[in-house]
């Protein structure tokens, strides 16, 4: 048996109507203000935990990035610094062996003795080189510089290493064992480059063309330790490379699937919104057209 439909039905049905039109129609206008098509965890569970997942690895995409860029600029502190010192070395090569030649007069080589002493110099103030306010080549020990001016020639730094994490559970060492190269100085007699550069100063200030021969050999395999640091570093300089394009490439594959996720479609979202505004529209119309005659119903039944 179908029921009488009564005038208190019709009212509750088209206000359920006019509710729900409202409710669809203040979620398309916030789709259109924020431009998200989730804006509460309600809206897309689903889509809701893929969000908050592309988000995280987004913000660990970015600390990685800040961290590749910091070791690039740390490993080109280090680059320049090594090419300095190359040529200040491969300088003394050439002076030692015009010296060894024995044809230059005390006063020649006295002259070539100092030129030598600046050189050292040089080498260990680019040894002293900084990148954001650290010594790039004393270990760990950032803030001591590696050697002092002057005569003293022992390392001051440590045999730490300094890394960077580039990736999940990658981690790469940026740090150059410098000391590894230059030694302590004469002092030491550790055979490095800093104690043969010092004793080519001696042997020529005292016009020694024999050891000078004897110091050619010593820094050749110096310069060859020096150039094998280099490439070290250089194969530094081209994993940071790698790894920085490595992120670039996950951020924008991540961030269209984030925006692909929670943004709004605008066009279709302006779409809906038209059409749900005509909808909410005959939704009043009927509602007063209801009232109207329910109104008139009252009246009538009143008069009589």
């Amino acid at each position: 048996m179908i029921g009488r439909i009564t005038n208190q039905m019709s009212s509750q049905m088209t206000l359920a109507g006019i509710e729900s039109a409202l409710d669809r129609l203040d979620t398309t206008q916030q789709e259109l203000s924020t431009g998200k098509s989730i804006n509460q965890p309600s809206d897309n569970p689903s889509g809701t935990a893929l969000a908050l997942q592309l988000n995280t690895d987004l913000s660990n995409l970015t600390s990685y990035s800040h961290n590749v860029t910091d070791g690039t600029g740390w490993a080109t502190a280090q680059s320049s610094a090594l090419t300095d010192i190359t040529n200040c070395v491969q300088r003394i090569q050439e002076l030692t062996t015009e010296a060894a030649n024995g044809t230059e007069t005390t006063s020649d080589m006295q002259a070539s003795a100092q030129e030598v002493n600046q050189l050292i110099d040089q080498i260990k103030q680019d040894a002293n080189t900084q990148y954001n306010g650290q010594y790039v080549f004393s270990g760990s020990a950032t803030s001591t510089a590696p050697y002092q001016s002057g005569s003293t020639d022992t390392y001051g730094g440590n045999s730490g290493t300094v890394t960077r994490t580039i990736g999940p559970n990658t981690t790469l060492t940026i740090s150059a064992n410098l000391e590894g190269v230059l030694g302590n100085g004469q002092s030491a007699g550790d055979g490095q480059l800093l104690d043969t550069l010092r004793t080519i100063s001696s042997d020529m200030q005292s016009g020694n063309s024999s050891g000078l021969n004897t110091d050619l050999s010593s820094i050749s395999t110096n310069l060859n330790s020096l150039n094998g640091l280099s490439a070290n570093v250089g194969a530094v300089q081209d994993r940071l490379q790698m790894a920085g394009s490595r992120i670039q490439t996950l951020q924008t594959s991540d961030t269209q699937v984030l925006s692909n996720t929670q943004d709004a479609d605008m066009a279709s979202t302006e779409i809906s919104f038209s059409t749900q505004q005509a909808a909410l529209t005959a939704a009043l119309q009927a509602g007063a057209n209801i009232v109207q005659q329910s109104l008139m119903n009252f009246l009538g039944s009143s008069s009589g």
